[in-house]
């Protein structure tokens, strides 16, 4: 607004029509982009909810499937997909993925994924390694093995659905390429408005540039629901409905509390 104050007499009018084509052209691309982060966000939620699903259908396979006076063996492989669930949701967001899991699994078995690169593979595997144990122990027929087994394949492809997303980089170009239309289009509104009082223009030209910042900025936190951000899906929050409900079906007190609803946001 200075340079085109400053030097009124020397800068050319503009048409109105510019500017209205580049901000015409903006919404447009800001739009997709709202729907590609919007579709990042509902489609990790989406894979969460198939995991809650798969954790309970799980537990009751367990219970269904395993002989009697296998109690013990039912709620150790519960408590490891308890423990899975949470340091899957730490993975994603960068965080210790063996952080409170002393509460699910024992020292040696934390101590024994600690070797692993991919940590809730490795809590796959000990299941998968006691399932199949209990297998040769014939305390699973076959057909219940392999209702068991797939079911924990849809535990690993609903991690590697999810670490899809949270690999998989929105363009960075495309984020820098819609900086510099807005500014361009602030730019050539600022001219093209030259001769508005400044009272007016300089509100309106902070109005319509912010409406298109504050949108772009919001696009950008959806895009990655894993950044340990307010606009993250709550995976901690799933995953403690997944304790909750996984200790109901054993049976079990000292249930968790899932935080309020009526709060800004849930992690």
């Amino acid at each position: 607004y200075y340079f085109t104050e400053k030097f009124k007499s020397e800068i050319p009018e503009m048409p109105l029509s510019i500017p209205a084509f580049l901000g015409t052209a903006i919404s447009i691309i800001l739009s997709f982009k709202l729907n590609q982060s919007y579709d990042r966000w509902w489609e990790a939620r989406k894979i969460w909810g198939s995991i809650v699903n798969d954790s309970r259908t799980f537990v009751l396979q367990l219970q269904s499937f395993l002989k009697k006076g296998n109690d013990a063996e039912i709620q150790t492989l519960a408590y490891r997909q308890i423990a899975w669930c949470y340091s899957l949701g730490q993975n994603l967001r960068g965080l210790d993925p063996t952080q409170h899991l002393e509460k699910y699994i024992s020292q040696d078995e934390i101590d024994l994924i600690r070797d692993h690169q991919n940590k809730p593979l490795a809590l796959l595997q000990l299941n998968t390694r006691q399932i199949a144990a209990l297998k040769e122990q014939k305390q699973l027929d076959v057909f219940s093995h392999i209702q068991l087994n797939n079911t924990l394949v849809n535990f690993s492809n609903e991690m590697g659905m999810a670490e899809r997303i949270k690999n998989t980089i929105f363009p960075a170009t495309y984020r820098l390429f819609l900086h510099f239309f807005i500014y361009l289009f602030v730019i050539t509104l600022c001219i093209a408005l030259n001769d508005i009082d400044s009272r007016f223009e300089i509100p309106l030209l902070l109005l319509i540039s912010s409406a298109f910042f504050l949108l772009e900025k919001s696009a950008t936190h959806l895009q990655d629901p894993f950044s340990n951000q307010p606009t993250d899906t709550p995976v901690t929050t799933i995953a403690t409905t997944i304790e909750i409900n996984i200790m109901q079906l054993l049976g079990e007190d000292g249930l968790p509390v899932i935080p309020p609803t009526n709060t800004f946001y849930l992690m």
